[in-house]
């Protein structure tokens, strides 16, 4: 089954622009001690990145890592390194080294892959891997070993990887969001120059000219305050006409006769009550309704008076009462004088 390639500014898989950001600066390191130069480098790094797109959909994402790094050490800028005048780090004495064993040795330690892995890269067995870098560790004048040479060695390329100048990181990053959109040619290629656009020598003059001119135009609307500008005349304003019109609004109708009377009844908030005159007056005796239900609910059939007020046996006649009465009279005529 064949396999397309990505069309041109296609947005790349997530897992392939998250590796590729993060071999950025391992390989970035790689290809300037690779080369000598780290222009070069990144010329290299960005034409690596450039095509491991366009073959990491047709290859495992297991099997990226051996293809990225072999494609790195194939590009034609890595092939001859450029020699150091002077040498003053461990990693300037690379050069010393011939192009094999220098590229073992980077593999092990800017690239952090394992013998297994760095054979796989380069092609050749792991005992001929193991040999490639044992050649390239640093050895006294003797053949024995440098292990102090050795552990200075890994901690200049390790901080090499860790504090790469801002503005060649912004040149990577440009560099590898090109790549995976697809795009080739020298955006992609030119990642170690820094773009400078061009622009024409008569497009300062005329950005000042046109300011000077906004400023004038702005102090003669104040400094002639009756005279029109160049702007107010291609508009068609007069002098001492005004710019605003103030017209009156009509009279607006009143609310209420948008709708009519039954309208106004029927959204009334207390319609059913107004639709019913006998609920109107139970509302207005509700007290005497209440009583009356509790009266019946308790079984008294008549109503019996309040406490407060004695029954009507119970009072005694009041002096004047008694005087008037016709027994009273009676009973005192009867009486033996």
């Amino acid at each position: 089954m064949s396999v397309s390639s990505p069309s041109p500014h296609s947005a790349p898989p997530p897992a392939l622009s998250a590796f590729v950001r993060g071999v950025e600066r391992r390989g970035a390191v790689l290809a300037e001690l690779q080369a000598g130069d780290a222009v070069l480098g990144d010329a290299a790094l960005a034409a690596a990145m450039a095509q491991f797109r366009v073959e990491a959909e047709s290859v495992p994402m297991a099997a990226w890592p051996a293809r990225f790094w072999a494609l790195l050490l194939s590009q034609p800028q890595l092939r001859n390194r450029t020699a150091v005048a002077l040498p003053i780090d461990v990693t300037d004495r690379l050069g010393e080294l011939g192009s094999g064993p220098r590229a073992a040795l980077l593999l092990r330690v800017a690239a952090g892959l394992s013998e297994e892995e760095g054979a796989a890269v380069l092609g050749v067995s792991q005992p001929s891997f193991r040999l490639a870098l044992q050649r390239a560790l640093p050895h006294h004048e003797d053949g024995r070993a440098d292990p102090e040479a050795w552990q200075r060695l890994r901690e200049q390329i390790h901080r090499r990887i860790k504090t790469l100048p801002a503005d060649r990181l912004v040149r990577l990053s440009g560099a590898r969001e090109a790549a995976m959109r697809g795009v080739t040619g020298p955006t992609a290629t030119s990642a170690g120059s820094p773009a400078t656009p061009r622009r024409p020598r008569w497009l300062l003059p005329l950005l000042w000219s046109l300011f000077a001119l906004c400023a004038l135009a702005l102090a003669a609307s104040f400094i002639w305050p009756g005279s029109l500008t160049p702007w107010q005349r291609a508009l068609g304003l007069e002098p001492g006409v005004k710019r605003v019109r103030v017209e009156a609004l009509p009279e607006g109708d009143a609310p209420a006769s948008r709708y009519s009377a039954e309208t106004a009844l029927v959204a009334h908030r207390d319609f059913e009550l107004l639709a019913d005159p006998q609920g109107q007056a139970d509302a207005r005796d509700l007290e005497f309704h209440s009583w009356f239900a509790a009266q019946q609910a308790a079984g008294v059939t008549e109503p019996t008076p309040p406490t407060d007020v004695p029954p009507a046996d119970s009072v005694a006649p009041t002096p004047a009462d008694a005087a008037t009465s016709p027994e009273t009279d009676t009973e005192t005529s009867d009486a033996p004088t």
